[in-house]
């Protein structure tokens, strides 16, 4: 004869597993359906990860239903605006101008040699093969290339005198000498926006590392142009190293990167192979001073070694910068 036997409220809570064996003590088990039942544990919660701690990314999305959140689909909309806005953006060429004629017044301490001067403490103006930005954007190559105006105005630079004057924190380059240390290059790249607010603050950052016996080319700006550009510029230069600041193709999270492409020996055909890049400059990811530190290691070791890209290898830099801090 079948009896049921009545369970006491201790032995309801423990699960009988589907098996048949039994659970004994605080040790979990498996209900009747097989799903695992954790007995009280006295430990502390953990809290839940936040990602959107360690990272701008879109990660962790809020969610309504089985659907993104309003809020995520306008947040989504609006970084897509911003990166479209930032790859069409006009270089603000004025505001670059006055802040370095501001800073070579302020690296030469005299207001009068720079006005003596049409180029002195001025950088040179250029452009790329590209006429318009459908142009830039449709054909990467004549980013690459120097305008033939622009080419006969930075070889007219080259012989020009002048120049013999120009100091931006630097020995100036001797006169009758055609050969340069170093020439910086400021380029729109894919976001003026990126250059227009970075580029000044990380040159300050990295002028004041470098010692002051390197031979600068007057600094060069160029749009509609690409990393390839400071090729062609710092062969006509003659400088030994080109280094060109430039805005990096925008991001959903980060629309405004500066990327620092270094270069040995600079000529045409060089490729990335070449280079060694500095990318994500701005408050929300490398900042100024850290980005300032790499370039220093890159453009003294480049020096040294004479050579750049995958034979200065980056993870070099990155120990160097970690011992220093």
């Amino acid at each position: 004869m079948n009896k049921e036997t009545r369970k006491s409220p201790e032995a309801r809570d423990i699960a009988i597993p589907a098996s048949g064996i039994s659970a004994k003590g605080p040790r979990a088990a498996t209900s009747g359906t097989g799903t695992l039942a954790c007995a009280p544990s006295d430990a502390a919660p953990i809290p839940p990860l936040s990602l959107t701690a360690y990272t701008a990314a879109r990660v962790q999305l809020q969610q309504s239903g089985h659907s993104l959140a309003t809020t995520e689909v306008l947040n989504l909309q609006l970084a897509n605006a911003q990166a479209r806005d930032a790859v069409h953006a006009r270089l603000d060429v004025s505001a670059l101008i006055a802040g370095l004629t501001a800073r070579a017044i302020a690296w030469t301490g005299s207001r009068d040699a720079v006005a003596e001067s049409a180029q002195a403490g001025v950088p040179v103006l250029l452009t790329s093969a590209a006429t318009t930005r459908a142009d830039y954007l449709r054909n990467p190559s004549l980013g690459r290339t120097l305008s033939a105006d622009s080419m006969a105005r930075l070889k007219t630079t080259v012989e020009s005198p002048a120049n013999s004057d120009l100091k931006l924190n630097f020995n100036a380059n001797p006169a009758g000498s055609s050969s340069y240390d170093i020439a910086f290059v400021i380029a729109d790249g894919l976001s003026a926006l990126a250059v227009d607010r970075h580029a000044l603050p990380l040159l300050d950052s990295t002028l004041a590392l470098l010692d002051p016996a390197w031979r600068s080319a007057p600094i060069c700006i160029v749009e509609q142009a690409r990393v390839a550009i400071a090729d062609p510029i710092g062969q006509i230069l003659g400088a030994k190293i080109s280094v060109i600041l430039i805005g990096e193709r925008p991001g959903l999270s980060s629309p405004d990167s500066l990327g620092v492409y270094i270069t040995w020996n600079p000529r045409p055909g060089r490729t990335d192979a070449d280079r060694n890049c500095i990318s994500n400059i701005r408050p929300e990811g490398l900042s100024y001073q850290e980005a300032a530190k790499l370039l220093h290691f890159y453009l003294t070791e480049s020096r040294r070694l004479q050579r750049t890209g995958t034979l200065l290898k980056p993870s070099t830099p990155r120990r160097i910068l970690a011992e220093q801090q």
